[in-house]
């Protein structure tokens, strides 16, 4: 099962570099490690950026901080069933 804080966590320092704020997954491609080939992993979890962008729904854009951001990314992997 993957540790949803660890998972935040991760998401937070791959996201938190770009230029808030942010009005489409574009935006954040300069600031991801490996843009979107990024992996985010823990437990049996796995996603690179882009398959995230693929899963889940459009977003609320725009997004003022790397927090609102991951939230909302964290509560839709949520909606799927992802964490207990």
């Amino acid at each position: 099962m993957a540790d949803k804080d660890e998972l935040r966590q991760q998401m937070i320092d791959a996201f938190e570099g770009a230029d808030y704020p942010i009005n489409s997954p574009m935006d954040l491609v300069p600031a991801l490690p490996n843009g979107p080939s990024t992996k985010f992993e823990s437990g049996d979890f796995s996603m690179t950026a882009m398959e995230l962008n693929t899963k889940l729904g459009g977003g609320d854009f725009p997004y003022e901080s790397a927090d609102a951001f991951v939230d909302d990314i964290m509560d839709q992997l949520e909606d799927q069933g992802h964490f207990d």
